[in-house]
């Protein structure tokens, strides 16, 4: 279970996070939406343990700033990360002393069959294309069952049979009870995943919904949902703006008047 609790990010005065507070239970999906620049990577980066943060995160009660916490998480960021000089399987073999996993490779080749990555194990990370280094990414991530997996858009730069083994992934995972928080734009690649969602804008979650049994197995346009959340609180903004600029007026009127 992932638990995020006032979590605050701040760069210089600006706060990229801003109290955010939002959870995961055990074997949901949560959805984490919002426009470029809404504080979704920064908040991934925090969970993940990778940025120094105000408020709490916990995972399965541990906080995350622990040893024992970092090794219960799994995390595919959004750009591609892989050693230069590494094989793919010197990768595999790296996460697996890290995380002191011993009895790993039958897994591992499993992984490397649904990515097709089988043919690559003796090539170098430099020497992959970005969607070969997006999958070994994803492979290292799930090596060690986490029981937190953060994925930042985990679709982007792959090819379409690989996005499916993404999704056939993620439907298993509900059945270990692993917690999944994606970061995503490809709204409606995932309409039949998720059991939560969560909209951010300007740092903060302004929106949130969980699905019902009601909703469980309806189709939702989560795109027409993100513009009716987005639209809202950009309409509630500009209503506020709009009352506190009349309230200025008002005040600086009667300032005028008891002045004459």
């Amino acid at each position: 279970m992932l638990t995020v609790q006032n979590v605050i990010k701040k760069y210089g005065k600006t706060a990229a996070n801003d109290n955010v507070c939002l959870e995961v239970g055990a074997g949901e999906i949560a959805l984490l939406v919002g426009p470029n620049g809404s504080g979704k990577t920064t908040l991934i980066n925090c969970i993940a343990g990778l940025l120094r943060y105000k408020g709490n995160i916990y995972i399965c009660e541990i906080n995350n700033k622990s040893n024992q916490a970092k090794k219960m998480i799994g995390y595919v960021p959004k750009i591609p990360s892989v050693y230069d000089l590494l094989t793919v399987y010197e990768h595999i073999e790296f996460i697996a002393r890290a995380y002191e996993i011993n009895d790993y490779k039958d897994y591992a080749k499993e992984l490397l069959d649904c990515f097709n990555l089988n043919d690559k194990r003796n090539t170098l990370g430099r020497d992959l294309s970005i969607g070969m280094q997006k999958k070994l990414n994803i492979i290292c991530a799930l090596l060690a069952k986490p029981n937190v997996l953060l994925m930042d858009e985990p679709l982007i730069s792959l090819d379409p049979q690989a996005a499916i083994e993404v999704k056939n992934v993620l439907n298993s995972l509900k059945q270990t009870d692993t917690s999944v928080l994606v970061c995503t734009h490809l709204l409606n690649d995932f309409k039949e995943l998720w059991d939560r969602i969560y909209f951010m804008i300007e740092g903060k979650i302004v929106a949130s919904k969980i699905r019902t049994a009601k909703t469980k197995y309806k189709t939702l346009n989560l795109e027409d949902l993100f513009l009716d959340v987005t639209g809202q609180y950009i309409l509630e903004c500009t209503n506020s703006l709009l009352v506190s600029n009349n309230e200025d007026k008002t005040e600086n009127n009667m300032q005028t008047t008891e002045n004459n």
